[in-house]
């Protein structure tokens, strides 16, 4: 039985404006690597090597920073979704790449830390319709939530006042071609869409067998500002410090679990991880992090910078404050005005200038 990978990589991202007013949600970057990116490695180390992208008003962007998929050893495929009208429908729009075949659903903003591998074996284990992964939360009331019997998923609930469980949908699941009778024999909800957790209570009604897997490593739906925040902490977290060779230190200190890419040069600066430099970077009489993402060519001087994303080619120049749970968009300038405060939160787009 083959199986394919499809990840949902077509939405517009409003709650995270102004960032995506110029980038597509899927790419803005956690710990200095596109989200897609880490859906599509996860894919890829689970043996999945045909992967489907349903895309939608972000596609050229997309294909642009994603390619053919030959960067992961696997083989990439589009899928136009023409409008946003729910992840049934997506599931359907994309039902000529699938054909009879299984296949992983993903969605394109989701950050799962841990392996997919056990979640597939399970899956070919069980010879199930589907397969949903589950995850415990502490506000389950948040999310869509599972309804077990017997560790058989029996109902599918929405954001329910009164949670039966604590475990929530991840965004992520294994159907088989059963999946599009399913969506074939479901309506639009409320929201004009195509639910897919209405096609997979049509397959419990249907006694088709859908069954629950729980992962223990977090997870983390990226749709807002502080939820890429946190992702961004929870992955810098896990990763090991690594120095490019090139580093040019002039009478820095790294302190921590730092990793350091090329041709960055570092001057009377603390960097404290865990925290990232991207390539080509340049800090000056600056504190860095921890959990600090700095993207590639920007240049610090003169500034403290934690727990923040400062993306490609910005520049922070003798800023007062420090800057603190931030999103600095691409291509800005931050710069020092005659007001001074302690701290300062920003969401910033790209190509933006503050003068504080």
């Amino acid at each position: 039985m083959f199986l394919k990978g499809l990840i949902l990589s077509g939405g517009t991202g409003t709650r995270l404006r102004p960032l995506t007013h110029t980038r597509a949600k899927q790419l803005l970057p956690i710990a200095n690597k596109p989200i897609l990116f880490y859906g599509i490695e996860a894919l890829v180390e689970a043996g999945i090597k045909e992967i489907g992208i349903i895309v939608g008003d972000t596609k050229d962007e997309i294909i642009k920073a994603v390619g053919d998929g030959s960067t992961w050893g696997a083989h990439i495929s589009y899928i136009e979704q023409n409008a946003p009208l729910g992840l049934a429908h997506a599931v359907k729009t994309a039902q000529g790449y699938l054909a009879d075949e299984p296949f992983v659903m993903y969605l394109g903003d989701n950050l799962i830390w841990g392996k997919l591998q056990h979640f597939v074996r399970e899956f070919y284990r069980t010879k199930a319709n589907s397969v949903i992964l589950l995850s415990p939360v502490d506000e389950p009331q948040r999310f869509g939530v599972a309804q077990l019997d017997q560790g058989r998923i029996v109902k599918l609930i929405e954001k329910p006042q009164n949670p039966p469980s604590n475990l929530a949908l991840v965004g992520v699941y294994i159907f088989d071609h059963n999946i599009f009778t399913a969506v074939d024999k479901i309506k639009p909800s409320w929201r004009n869409e195509l639910e897919i957790t209405d096609a997979i209570q049509w397959l419990v009604s249907n006694n088709y067998r859908v069954n629950p897997y729980t992962i223990t490593n977090w997870w983390k739906d990226t749709g807002k500002a502080e939820d890429i925040l946190e992702a961004n902490r929870m992955v810098l977290d896990e990763l090991t410090g690594k120095v490019a060779p090139d580093l040019r230190n002039h009478n820095s200190q790294l302190v921590g679990r730092v990793i350091i890419q090329e041709g960055v040069e570092l001057t009377n600066s603390t960097i404290r991880g865990p925290a990232i430099i991207g390539a080509g970077s340049s800090i000056a009489n600056s504190c860095i992090g921890p959990f600090a993402s700095i993207s590639s060519g920007v240049t610090i001087a003169n500034t403290e910078i934690e727990y923040s994303v400062i993306m490609e080619d910005c520049r922070v120049i003798d800023f007062p404050s420090r800057i603190r749970n931030s999103l600095i968009g691409r291509n800005t300038t931050l710069c020092r005005s005659t007001f001074r405060c302690n701290d300062i939160n920003l969401v910033l787009g790209d190509n933006s200038q503050l003068f504080i």
